[in-house]
């Protein structure tokens, strides 16, 4: 039993589309469900969060929060991350934090639900619906070791099919279901079995800590891995590759965290503002060159005509990042 009588975890992660699916997710809940429910939607920082839980309290009985830091966990209750804060579990409470972004996000799918596998192992059960890239993957891979439940939206239902496309392709789940079948088969599941506690990995219990106290460790950050030649596209920290994952990740030294997918992306976006500056310098400099009245004319004109040789270069690099 769960302290406070919350016998069951659930968490939903959910992205592009997510706030439709997530809506008709919880309309087939009953009031006493036997859970805590707890949703991070992918949304930017400056979104109202209110109305977002105003939409999914419409659509349910149950009582849905958005919760403070180191609110106590309560059965039959709904808790909506709040924009631009990091939702985790503890034992018997939530934490709130304006933590290290985790795939570029904050709040972050993954980082509720490894926090949740630390904390409740094979009590929980994790739901990926709709949304874009893998997001959410490593997340339910920590819960799926720690002992818990696995369940997906089936993607050919899914609006943005690539989260839960992501985690099939990764590991085997327990349901691949509609939306609809989803609550059915949780009321059922919750009447028929009782979790046993079970022993949480190590590499789990660390990413979780790092995460909830908002700091890490050289020591801790070496058993997730080996430090590699790559660093951080956020604060520029070497980047530690995380061995035991069921998806290929990366780790800083100060939080971040980034699948490979994303972080080539990062990657890919940086080289592309690098050559966006080198482009204006050449092009203020060929603009200098054309208007210098010290250097004779056939010398103005080789230099600005190289000048513009090389942005053309840079552009045609651009467009060529496009395509990839």
């Amino acid at each position: 039993m769960l302290k406070n009588d919350v016998r069951n975890i659930i968490t939903i992660g959910a992205s592009a589309g997510g706030i439709a699916a997530v809506s008709k997710l919880v309309a087939g809940f009953k009031k006493e469900f036997d859970a805590a429910i707890f949703v991070v939607i992918h949304i930017s920082r400056n979104s109202l969060t209110e109305i977002i839980l105003g939409q999914i309290q419409k659509q349910t009985a149950i009582k849905c929060l958005i919760p403070a830091d180191g609110e106590e966990i309560q059965n039959s209750r709904i808790y909506l991350a709040p924009a631009d804060h990091h939702m985790m579990l503890e034992k018997g409470k939530v934490s709130i934090k304006r933590g290290a972004f985790d795939n570029h996000w904050r709040p972050s799918i993954d980082v509720l639900f490894r926090s949740a596998a630390a904390a409740y192992d094979s009590c929980v059960t994790g739901i990926i619906l709709t949304g874009l890239l893998d997001d959410g993957t490593s997340g339910m891979s920590a819960i799926r070791r720690s002992g818990g439940k696995c369940m997906v939206q089936d993607p050919k239902e899914a609006d943005f099919p690539d989260m839960p496309q992501s985690v099939l392709k990764n590991m085997t789940v327990d349901y691949k279901v509609s939306i609809h079948e989803m609550g059915y088969i949780l009321s059922d599941l919750f009447s028929r079995s009782i979790c046993n506690i079970g022993e949480v990995p190590e590499d789990i219990q660390i990413e979780a800590e790092i995460s909830l106290r908002m700091s890490s460790n050289v020591e801790g950050l070496k058993k997730l891995g080996h430090p590699t030649w790559l660093t951080c596209p956020e604060c520029g920290g070497v980047l530690v590759k995380v061995e035991r994952d069921e998806i290929s990740r990366y780790r800083c030294y100060t939080g971040h965290s980034f699948t490979e997918k994303i972080l080539e992306t990062e990657q890919a976006k940086g080289l592309e503002e690098s050559i966006w500056i080198a482009i204006r310098m050449m092009e203020e400099r060929k603009n200098l060159l054309t208007n210098m009245t010290v250097l004779h004319e056939e010398t103005r004109a080789e230099r600005t005509a190289q000048m513009s040789i090389h942005i053309d270069r840079l552009k045609g690099i651009l467009i060529d990042l496009s395509k990839k």
